[in-house]
């Protein structure tokens, strides 16, 4: 199945986590070859105006600073979908009760995976104005 069609899947794994209130954390990882972007990170914040992530970029280089932002779910999905297959060949979704992996191979293809859950209980990212 073509990628762009199994993240379609997989995203809605991480929308039914948040509304779930298990979602703990989302990484991207496996890079494609050597890019200054070493990762991207969300860690939820769940405030009293609804859910946000914290979006970080985290960069090999010691020049570059990495970056944060506070993000809704949508902006942080459209943030996710443009690094694939162009900077990241996995995202990880970490969930109080679950390990869920998305990988794209390099023909394209799309594939999930479940494992046993890293994270316990939720810590939420501490935004700005805390």
């Amino acid at each position: 199945m073509p990628y762009q069609d199994v993240f379609v899947l997989f995203w809605e794994q991480v929308k039914e986590s948040v509304q779930e209130g298990r979602f703990a954390k989302l990484t991207m990882a496996k890079t494609i070859g050597k890019p200054n972007l070493r990762n991207i990170f969300l860690r939820p914040i769940y405030a009293e105006d609804g859910f946000k992530v914290l979006l970080k970029l985290r960069y090999r280089s010691r020049d570059t600073e990495d970056k944060e932002d506070e993000l809704t779910l949508e902006q942080a999905h459209e943030v996710v979908k443009s690094h694939i297959r162009k900077s990241f060949l996995s995202v990880l979704l970490f969930t109080t009760t679950k390990d869920v992996t998305f990988k794209v191979n390099k023909k394209g293809v799309g594939s999930i995976s479940e494992a046993l859950p890293t994270f316990r209980e939720v810590t939420q990212a501490k935004s700005d104005d805390e």
